[in-house]
């Protein structure tokens, strides 16, 4: 063990490192790394098993760092530790282009875990880092062969316990035993506003130890061998979460302003970044000076982390001599790549082949994650207390619970085998935790993870799903009953605006699927995408399914958009186009305008993301510029529509909550109806005649089609 001088040094560096970047910027927070410094050094120095050369070693301990706002300490140790993270990059932090930006930023940094900042996220991410080790270790580890063994370490701070994230997703920690979680609380008791005390004085460790999680005190955060008997205690407890609650003092060494919020979200200022320094008994004249020695130190972590990598590296090889299928599956899901013909047994229905010809989309859709299933082993998710609705159990994948938990009564359990080694995951209501576990399983690697519940309750999912669409996750989003077709369940759980909300998400592709075909593309383009993540939205009611003899085949939707049907004879003289379950409304107002002698065209829009990420050419080919005459139709808020129908287009929506009552009256009362929509698509044509009468020309559409950017809809790995 190093001595004592230099242990401090060593500490004194993060934080003299952390304060000159804070000041340089003069932007961030210089508190929380003067205080936490202590607690990250002994576990970055003294157990957390990593090699800087390699950050995505498979079997590397995870670090949640959820108290983003204090990055410039994790930046300070990714620096100090040999991770590819230049000085001149601590030096540009909060800047242009840096790699160093506020909040930490998955894929940007190079040994940054995660996204965080929004307060609670990194807490429940690492929840998900947790349970994605616990299953592969389960699914790939065999006796004298252990290939996945590490731990889940994170900082987590007093706003992140306060976030109803937290609470939920410490409640499912605790239920499983997640024995490899570890987390380090800053309890410095001080908040961006004021002292915890004005809205935060329960017991912590106490409500952790309620939610069966193992709670270990150290009564000073600068004590450097209680916090390392800590984290070895947390460390050999096996059965349960750890919550080290560590106090410590915000800004720790500011003659004026440590301990007070003044230390919180602002730059110390000058002089009082030369008077820490001086308490601190650090050089005053220099910034970012970094002692030789100290440096040292810390890059011994190359050293070290290569040879923990390649000690691994020899268990695996033997492993793979032993079990080389195993071996190889695990080398394809760690890279993210599918087997050659994966998709060759998703399903094709056919109207003939169930009752009425029809299936809701979200019954189509457990066929298809089934058939998914079936050849990716890598695929794992759950629903919130909602499989029965969402039709999201993995038939035979097995439960994902803790082996403690197996003799208690499971009633109402999907799978045929129970431990960590299911898939099928069982979030309760929880839907914030949901998404943001969801995540956490993406960011570990080697799985594919979905979650799922109703499009309504998306609400309570959306830092999760902002923060899949920041990092560039392949996450699935599975969201049921997506409309006022749900019925008598009424306008609170109608969704209404949650359509054009979700589509408002930069890299996030949503798709509708208009019949049970289009879910076979939805989940194909989801499962295809590798560099952003996807939201599937399905009906609760049936919806028919098109004879693709007849229409054009489903495969189409992967574009995003789609001509479905054109009339028979000559060019078509106005578009319908529609989403989900209002597809079908569109096909049979069709029939009354075509029984008219009016030549429609039907186009099928699943998802305006790929439509929009499409050249064109083609998307010139599906909605031509001379054709003005365009009604669009979907049960959700009207917004953004007017990007497709133009200027002189017609948009048939909803600017009004829904109604309990039976579906199909709901409805008729509210205008969705196959009269209503033709009716509409008359009034477009009349005004177009009078235009053309009047000598005006007709115009050409006005759609914003620049509004989409190809990054929008496509993959960025």
């Amino acid at each position: 063990m190093p001595s004592q001088n230099l242990d401090q040094l060593a500490i004194n560096t993060i934080r003299t490192l952390s304060i000159d970047a804070v000041q340089k910027a003069n932007s961030g927070h210089p508190g929380l790394p003067l205080g936490a410094a202590p607690m990250a050094y002994v576990l970055w120095t003294r157990f957390l098993r990593h090699n800087p050369k390699n950050p995505k070693w498979a079997d590397h301990d995870r670090f949640a760092f959820s108290a983003g706002h204090g990055s410039m300490l994790l930046y300070s140790l990714l620096y100090l530790t040999g991770y590819d993270l230049p000085l001149e990059e601590l030096k540009s932090f909060r800047q242009w282009g840096s790699k160093t930006p506020g909040h930490p930023e998955y894929r940007l940094t190079p040994g940054v875990e995660l996204s965080t900042g929004p307060l609670g996220q990194g807490f429940a991410n690492g929840v998900g880092l947790a349970i994605a080790e616990a299953h592969l270790a389960a699914t790939y580890n065999r006796p004298g062969h252990t290939i996945v063994d590490h731990h889940t370490y994170g900082l987590v701070s007093d706003g992140d316990l306060m976030e109803g994230v937290a609470y939920e997703a410490a409640s499912i920690a605790g239920h499983l035993r997640l024995g490899k979680v570890v987390y380090f609380y800053d309890s410095n008791q001080v908040t961006l506003a004021g002292s915890t005390g004005l809205i935060f004085s329960e017991d912590v460790g106490k409500r952790f130890e309620a939610m069966e999680w193992h709670v270990q005190h150290v009564a000073d955060g600068n004590d450097l061998e209680a916090l390392e008997r800590a984290t070895r205690t947390a460390i050999d407890e096996t059965g349960r979460p750890s919550l080290i609650i560590v106090r410590t003092t915000l800004g720790y060494g500011s003659p004026h302003k440590a301990g007070s919020f003044l230390a919180h979200g602002n730059p110390l200022g000058a002089e009082e970044v030369e008077a820490t320094k001086r308490y601190l008994g650090w050089p005053t004249t220099d910034t970012f000076w970094i002692p030789d020695e100290a440096l040292q130190h810390f890059r011994r972590a190359v050293e070290h982390g290569s040879k923990l990598e390649q000690e691994w590296q020899q268990r695996f090889d033997a492993y793979a001599r032993e079990y080389p299928e195993l071996a190889a599956q695990f080398r394809r899901t760690q890279a993210g790549e599918l087997p050659q013909g994966w998709d060759s047994q998703l399903p094709t229905f056919r109207p003939e082949d169930v009752k009425d010809g029809k299936i809701a989309t979200r019954a189509a859709g457990a066929s298809v994650i089934n058939a998914v299933a079936s050849v990716l082993p890598e695929l794992i998710g759950g629903s919130a207390d909602l499989n029965p609705s969402t039709d999201t159990a993995l038939k035979g994948g097995g439960d994902f619970e803790s082996p403690e938990n197996l003799a208690e009564d499971r009633q109402g359990s999907v799978g045929s085998a129970w431990g960590y080694g299911g898939r099928n995951l069982f979030y309760g209501v929880r839907e914030h935790a949901m998404g943001s576990i969801t995540n956490g399983i993406v960011y570990h690697g080697g799985l594919r993870a979905f979650s799922a519940t109703f499009l309504v309750f998306s609400d309570y999912m959306r830092p999760p799903l902002r923060l899949a669409a920041l990092s560039e996750l392949p996450s699935i989003f599975v969201y049921t009953h997506d409309s006022i077709g749900l019925g008598e369940d009424g306008p609170t759980h109608q969704p209404i605006e949650h359509l054009p909300a979700l589509r408002a998400i930069p890299h996030m592709v949503v798709f509708r699927p208009a019949d049970a075909n289009e879910v076979t593309e939805g989940w194909r383009v989801a499962i295809e995408r590798r560099g952003a993540p996807t939201i599937l939205v399905f009906s609760r009611q049936a919806l028919p399914i098109y004879d693709r003899s007849v229409v054009a085949p489903a495969s189409g939707a992967r574009r995003g958009a789609y001509v479905l049907v054109d009339p028979p004879d000559g060019q078509p003289e106005v578009i319908l186009m529609a989403t989900g379950s209002e597809v079908s409304l569109a096909m049979a107002a069709r029939d009354v305008l075509q029984r008219e002698g009016r030549r429609v065209r039907v186009v099928s829009m699943p998802s305006w993301e790929l439509f929009g990420a499409e050249p064109q050419t083609y998307r010139d080919e599906v909605l031509p510029p001379s054709i003005t005459a365009r009604v669009s139709v979907e049960a959700a808020s009207p917004l953004g529509w007017e990007r497709w129908v133009g200027q002189h287009g017609d948009v048939i929506g909803l600017n009004r909550f829904g109604a309990s009552a039976p579906y199909t009256d709901i409805y008729k009362h509210l205008n969705f109806t196959p009269e209503h929509i033709a009716q509409r698509a008359r009034e477009v044509l009349k005004r177009g005649a009078q235009r053309d009468g009047a000598g005006v020309p007709a115009g050409t559409l006005q759609a914003d089609r620049a509004s989409f950017s190809k990054a929008a809809g496509e993959d960025r790995t």
